[in-house]
């Protein structure tokens, strides 16, 4: 049942599984297993109960503290995750695998320095380990040492050549091109029956960047089906669940808070959000070359700060929402800032470009009234083909394009109502038209935040720090118009398209080159 969890094979060991949860419900081995198969099902709450139910039974167990952070992770619980990972390593400190998850759950919480502490010791400990070993290459690139990164990733792939967090890392650097023989084994990799899913998934998507790069569209759509598919055997995006999460914020905020006490409140904060592959890492960019602002980059604590609550009152968020009184949303506020104190320390304001954010504009509002909103899109054609090519770990909604055109609809629903209900707090910034007008444009967003125009805005590109998004790369880099990918793939995107109510592809028009986007491929 533990081979068949770890490999990913979850029908497998539910059902192995199923006739000894029944027998023994509270047989804490049982339970340990049964909180991995409901986590991988989405099921967190009920994960959640398992486990703490064979922890409280087995306190001093590693291996129990283990599993407790990973199904905490799962749930969005970083917080809880890392306290249980970090009771882990010291139950057993020479356990590798605890301190590759407290690793990967401190690079989540963008806990840099930590992490690559943990990642180190998961190395030391275990030196065949070699996604601790991916991710710490992944470090390099953060810190802009592409070509160190290059390296330790082709020597991981000399010694596991199917490693998919290897291959994914290598082609993502962007500087690298991939020759005949890196494409002869990838294919392999995809072969070779030592492959996990996640190494089958990841390798997929490298594989199918390879063959765009060769201008061989149909095959890289092909390949980026195949490692869709296998994803999706793991875990199905809800579509239907979603929207009606969405609906219910909605509701929750139809009646007007009371006008906060002070406006001023939380103007420190500035949130970016966007879909990924949108531009939302050019804007932190942007906005991080500036003296007065610190680029946080891609923070986990508005949600966890919604989470906390939500558990404080036992009930999923937005349901606790009616029952907030100005005084709850400035204490949840309060607690925000708090968590974020360390990108104060050195410039005024911060940034917080936690991509999905956009679910929590109103909350945003309540707890924070002074902070200010910039909502970055992109062509929806380009927006939801770019994150259909790009490894995201755990957004499930990217594996298919009706899903990838419900979430594109349900953000642009946001975001729109958004501005409308909050046009002094809400920006929107359209990526085309930065490309465009990149001065006028810059100078507009800066003028939204009441920060005076600086040249170094504008030349993004020198600005040196340490950026951990899929557009790492390029925002070292000035401005492209030259990264759209759509019309390329011509008709073999009309599925797409329809799916975004849009019309199929004009071979009148078309140029045989892309054009106009900005720099997110």
């Amino acid at each position: 049942t533990a081979n068949a969890l770890e490999a990913g094979r979850i029908d497998e060991a539910e059902t192995q599984l199923g006739a000894a949860i029944a027998a023994f419900p509270r047989q804490p081995e049982v339970l340990r297993l049964w909180a991995g198969v409901r986590s991988q099902r989405g099921d967190h709450e009920a994960a959640i109960r398992a486990i703490r139910d064979a922890v409280a039974q087995r306190p001093t167990d590693a291996l129990y503290q283990n599993t407790l952070g990973t199904v905490l992770a799962e749930a969005g619980d970083y917080d809880g995750a890392i306290a249980a990972l970090q009771r882990c390593c010291e139950l057993q400190p020479g356990l590798a695998l605890a301190w590759f998850n407290l690793g990967v759950l401190l690079t989540r919480c963008v806990r840099h320095d930590e992490a690559v502490v943990a990642l180190r010791r998961a190395v030391a400990l275990a030196p065949s380990h070699v996604q601790a070993r991916a991710l710490l290459a992944d470090m390099l690139r953060v810190a802009n040492h592409p070509g160190e990164a290059a390296a330790e990733y082709r020597r991981i792939l000399a010694e596991n050549p199917c490693t998919g967090m290897a291959w994914w890392g290598l082609v993502d650097i962007r500087t690298v091109r991939f020759e005949d023989d890196d494409v002869a084994r990838l294919q392999d990799a995809l072969r070779d029956p030592r492959a996990s899913d996640d190494d089958l998934v990841a390798t997929g998507f490298a594989l199918a960047k390879a063959l765009d790069e060769r201008g061989d569209y149909a095959a890289s759509l092909a390949a980026l089906e195949r490692a869709h598919a296998v994803a999706r055997r793991r875990r199905r995006w809800d579509a239907a669940g979603f929207g009606a999460f969405m609906a219910s914020i909605g509701d929750a905020y139809a009646t007007p808070a009371p006008p906060p006490a002070d406006d001023a409140f939380g103007n420190e904060a500035i949130f970016i959000v966007s879909l990924p592959r949108s531009g939302s890492t050019l804007i932190e960019q942007i906005l991080a070359s500036h003296p007065a602002v610190e680029g946080a980059g891609e923070l986990a604590d508005l949600p966890l700060v919604i989470g906390e609550e939500s558990r404080r009152r036992q009930q999923a968020y937005p349901r606790w929402v009616g029952a907030m009184r100005a005084d709850d949303w400035r204490r949840l506020g309060q607690r925000y800032l708090d968590r974020t104190v360390h990108w104060r320390q050195r410039r005024t304001f911060f940034t917080d470009k936690l991509p999905n954010n956009w679910y929590y504009i109103d909350a945003i509002r309540h707890m924070l009234p002074g902070a200010r909103i910039v909502a970055v899109r992109r062509d929806p054609l380009e927006t939801c083909f770019s994150c259909y090519r790009q490894f995201l770990y755990n957004n499930e909604y990217t594996r298919s394009f009706a899903d990838l055109a419900a979430f594109w609809r349900a953000f642009d629903r946001a975001v729109r109502d958004g501005i409308a209900r909050h046009p002094s707090n809400v920006y929107e910034s359209v990526y085309e038209e930065l490309v465009v007008e990149p001065e006028r444009r810059i100078r507009a967003l800066l003028a939204f935040l009441g920060l005076p125009f600086d040249r170094a805005c504008v030349e993004f590109h020198r600005t040196e720090r340490d950026v951990r998004s899929p557009s790492a790369m390029q925002v070292r880099q000035p401005l492209r118009r030259d990264t759209a990918r759509s019309s390329l793939y011509g008709i073999l995107l009309d599925p797409l398209r329809r799916e975004l109510g849009m019309p199929g592809f004009d071979l009148d028009q078309a140029t045989g080159a892309a054009t106009g986007g900005p720099s997110t491929e």
